[in-house]
């Protein structure tokens, strides 16, 4: 946001994509995690790789990436990047207990990547859902959010609460 408007609403109201044309290149990088909570027994299943499905956690991380390298055909208004690396790691959690995915996109570009990380993170999260959800029904994906971002005119960001 430039002060108080929102960037991508004119001055009508109307929303459009924002001109970024004119923008400086930099390196802009952002991370972006979301939780799957789940009973201890599908936490165990899916860790020991006995999926009906296959490989949750391979699978789920590709598809984070996919999605990342995606996110503009998602996201109204979202530009389309050249991302120049996209991880998305899946950590056991006890305390949920359950998974926590978190996603690192970086590009060097006239716009920043929280878009692209957060929809890397959601959809690894659903695809964990998607892939255990025959023997544990009752998972809850939460806590999306961006954790960190860098670059670009704005500055840096990063998050300041544990959820």
């Amino acid at each position: 946001m430039s002060g108080t408007r929102l960037t991508h609403l004119d001055s009508s109201g109307e929303a459009n994509m924002v001109d970024v044309g004119d923008k400086a290149e930099t390196s802009r990088t952002a991370v972006a995690e979301g939780t799957v909570s789940m009973k201890p027994e599908t936490l165990a299943m899916i860790l020991a790789g006995d999926a009906k499905k296959g490989d949750v956690l391979g699978t789920a991380r590709i598809a984070g990436i996919m999605a990342a390298k995606r996110a503009h055909e998602l996201i109204p208004l979202c530009h389309p990047l050249l991302l120049t690396k996209v991880t998305v790691d899946i950590e056991l959690d006890e305390a949920l207990p359950g998974l926590r995915v978190t996603a690192l996109v970086r590009v060097t570009g006239r716009t920043g990547v929280e878009m692209e990380a957060l929809t890397a993170a959601s959809v690894a999260c659903l695809t964990i859902y998607d892939m255990a959800k025959a023997v544990d029904r009752g998972m809850t994906i939460s806590g999306i959010r961006v954790l960190e971002k860098s670059g670009g005119k704005s500055g840096d960001y990063r998050a300041t609460r544990e959820l």
